[in-house]
């Protein structure tokens, strides 16, 4: 291409008149007012009165914006990119729009959000791990700081209404209570507006909501799901503003969560997929990838990358078990189509509102690659994460005894993941999947843009190199503003993105983005001027998460591999061998920006799995609670599930008492003391397949009691057994064992609530009565670790 060439291009490409981003602006934030033109004298009648004007901070023109961004979703996974998913709204917008094959995350959820909504690299704004490992090391704490505001911040000074919906994973755990503070949640970062989840993950038929930061519960309907109920919600809020202030301008961030794990759609979603999966994974890569290639998604002399070793042949599975592993994939492929489907949803509401043509549309797939994190496929993957080994043959009993066949697959009482073999097959043609920051499959995913008022369609693919920190700054180019220099008082960092609207008039333009680092959980890699340089890191997201995975670890004995990505899409050759001299420099170069963003120590984001103790948390080793204590979320709760302590409560209790005295957690994992039929039970459900349960011999008498449930883990290592022992007035009244303890977490976001049992119940004995909520009275309950 000729320098008038990219001239050209350049002048095709420019924003409308009044936009340039080269526009005088001010300088500091909030933005000032027109003076007034009232004249104020001693009396009224010796006064004029003229009401002040304001000038748009931005031109009246400005686009609305909208980012839509999945969880867990695989390169090779949607049909408008050659999977076998059917995502008509991704369609929808790559047809009116623009698609796009190189563009890359961080390859885990907090870090890919905190980079897309401030334009700067994950570990420079405090996130290079999520945000239940933040530890204290710098880059890693969690907390993006006010010098680095969101999108959000930015565009509701300059006149924007701001609104966020779903999953919001970019708090610090320990400030996710009701306690706050509130400044890193999204109303704290700009959003005016927030109806979502702060976690990981939730159920999405029983979610922990908010409502800007008041905690709301889902209904209890059959008929209920999170997605739904996300793309309700935008609508209605949409049609809100357009009615309330139809002169301003809008950011909408749709991220709903799904699909994350748990898999979860109702059954007449995934039955469409039946039979489509019984192939195998390996089957799958190799006709996705046939389909990306003569689709045009992915460059003709492509390689399909090999099946690792230590991944599982199709061929290899009993029989019994590939009818078990279809399966999952069948809901995952079905909670996939149904949640491209309420964003649809939301583009539904653009349209009849008449808003569709000026709304600049983000649709990046996926935060990350596809989660791998199920391992050998599992009915709850919090077990896969823990590195806690059930076989198949006792999940699959487990199943069928206690949750009813395959068919609760992906329903409410079950929190199911498919097999790593399927995350992989989801990538083609590349190697990585989550959690995987040095090899595209973990970083790299579809996106598409669309704008119809301001960039033509083009059916082009875009190849161009691009990273989420350039969302930032493409958004400041096409609304008109420079990124500010202080925003509330605080100098800003400059932004590590660079806009990508430079791609839109010219599919084949060269790629502005000369470098980008990556790391995650001791994987990292650097791309340098259409070079890569690449490390997998310590361990594959489908093997064991258990510290001794990591006991041998040593970054500095990692093997660097480089390749040429010009003639290596996939990173299929390895070409370091050829020059060393190359690879020398690309190594050079990550120590740079390491230093830069402080990504060091290598690994820091495994800290606190490896050690929790290296996890930012509370001192605290004593409380004291009453009813008024609930949605108390799991990570700022004391630790009742896998350290020795005891709970004591003084209770008044009913004739036939019954209902929920104290909960932690939910269906998929978590313990509960309750009455039934005036009976004192305790329940330990160690991650829905095995559960311990108690009961008095006896129903307890009217009156007052004191409730003791004392834990007495057997030793400190992740997961040992613990002894339960619970009285009544001081006398032992049931004993039990529980065989292993959940050694990371119950659930993401379930919670400790007292008297109830809010958001899925604990235990499957009074799943149809919940919350449950104790019919007597409790007083204090106290809590205290002990030795």
């Amino acid at each position: 291409m000729t320098q008038d060439s990219r001239d050209d291009a350049d002048k095709a490409n420019e924003s409308p008149k009044g936009a340039s981003p080269d526009a005088p602006l001010p300088q500091h934030l909030p933005l000032a007012q027109t003076p007034t033109a009232s004249v104020a004298g001693r009396t009224l009648a010796q006064s004029t009165h003229q009401w002040r004007t304001r000038s748009s901070p931005v031109r009246a023109d400005a686009p609305n914006v909208l980012i839509i961004m999945l969880d867990d979703v695989g390169f090779a996974h949607a049909d408008t990119v050659g999977g076998a998913i059917h995502t008509p709204t991704l369609s929808r917008i790559a047809d009116t729009g623009l698609r796009y094959n190189a563009f890359h995350t961080t390859a885990i959820c907090s870090a890919t959000r905190a980079s897309l909504l401030t334009g700067r690299n994950h570990h420079r704004v405090e996130s290079g791990t999520i945000t239940e490992f933040a530890s204290d090391f710098d880059g890693y704490t969690g907390e993006i700081p006010k010098s680095s505001a969101t999108i959000a911040e930015v565009l509701k000074h300059y006149g924007y209404s701001t609104a966020a919906f779903g999953k919001w994973h970019n708090t610090p755990a320990l400030q996710t209570s009701a306690a706050g503070p509130f400044d890193r949640w999204p109303t704290g970062c700009g959003f005016d507006h927030f109806y979502g989840f702060i976690a990981a993950e939730t159920s999405q038929y029983q979610p922990s909501l908010y409502r800007k930061t008041t905690p709301i519960e889902a209904p209890s309907d059959p008929t209920y799901h999170l997605s739904e109920d996300l793309a309700a919600q935008a609508q209605r809020w949409l049609r809100e503003q357009h009615a309330l202030t139809p002169d301003k301008p809008f950011f909408m961030y749709w991220a709903p969560g799904a699909v994350h794990g748990p898999h979860q759609v109702f059954s007449e979603w995934s039955d469409k997929y039946k039979g489509k999966f019984d192939g195998g994974w390996d089957a799958y890569r190799e006709q996705a990838f046939r389909r990306q290639v003569e689709m045009g998604w992915i460059p003709a002399d492509s390689q399909l990358t090999p099946r690792p070793d230590t991944l599982a042949a199709w061929e290899s599975l009993p029989e019994a078990e590939r009818k078990y592993q279809a399966r999952l994939m069948e809901v995952y492929a079905g909670f996939l189509e149904h949640a491209d489907v309420q964003a649809g949803k939301v583009i539904d509401e653009l349209e009849r509102l008449g808003l569709r043509d000026n709304t600049l549309v983000f649709y990046v797939l996926s935060d990350n690659g596809a989660s791998a994190e199920g391992a050998g496929g599992t009915i709850n993957e919090i077990l896969s994460i823990s590195g806690v080994p059930v076989p198949f043959a006792q999940q699959m009993k487990i199943l069928e005894e206690e949750y009813g066949g395959l068919q609760a697959l992906g329903g409410p009482k079950v929190a199911n993941m498919y097999h790593a073999g399927w995350a992989w097959a989801g990538e083609s043609p590349f190697q990585g999947t989550k959690l995987v920051a040095g090899y595209f499959g973990g970083t790299r995913v579809p996106m598409a843009v669309s704008w119809p008022k301001g960039i033509a369609a083009d059916a082009a693919v875009r190849g161009q190199f691009h990273h989420v920190n350039d969302i930032a700054p493409t958004i400041y180019e096409l609304v008109g503003i420079a990124p500010p220099a202080t925003v509330n008082g605080v100098t800003q960092d400059p932004l590590d993105g660079l806009s990508l609207a430079y791609s839109f008039a010219d599919a084949s333009a060269p790629t502005r983005k000369a470098q980008q680092y990556f790391e995650i959980f001791g994987s990292r890699g650097i791309y340098a001027d259409g070079w890569m340089a690449s490390v997998f890191g310590p361990r594959l997201p489908w093997l064991s998460a258990t510290a001794a995975a990591y006991a041998n670890w040593n970054p500095d004995e990692d093997v660097w591999k480089l390749y040429r990505l010009g003639s290596d899409y996939s990173q299929a050759t390895d070409v370091a061998g050829q020059h060393p001299e190359k690879l020398a420099e690309l190594q050079r170069k990550f120590d740079e920006e390491a230093r830069a963003n402080h990504v060091y120590p290598i690994g820091a984001g495994l800290g606190p799995l490896l050690n929790p103790s290296a996890r930012i948390g509370t001192t605290q080793t004593e409380w004291h609670f009453n009813p008024e204590v609930t949605r108390l979320p799991e990570f700022c709760a004391p630790n009742l599930r896998a350290r020795s302590n005891k709970v004591s409560l003084d209770v008044e209790v009913p004739a036939m008492g019954e209902g929920v005295l104290y909960a932690l957690g939910g269906v998929a994992g978590g313990l509960v003391l309750y009455m039934d039929a005036g009976h004192l039970h305790y329940e330990y459900n160690s991650l829905s397949v095995m559960r311990t349960k108690l009961r008095s011999a006896g129903p307890i008498a009217a009156g007052p009691h004191r409730f003791e449930l004392q834990t007495l883990l057997a030793g400190p290592a992740p997961g040992a057994p613990a002894t339960l022992v619970m009285r009544v007035d001081g006398i032992e009244v049931a004993r039990g064992t529980v065989p292993f303890t959940a050694p990371l977490c119950f659930t993401a976001s379930e919670t400790l609530d007292i008297g109830t049992n809010l958001g899925s119940p604990v235990s499957l004995d009074y799943y149809d009565r919940a919350p449950f909520r104790f019919n007597g009275c409790i007083g204090d309950v106290h809590i205290v670790y002990t030795p």
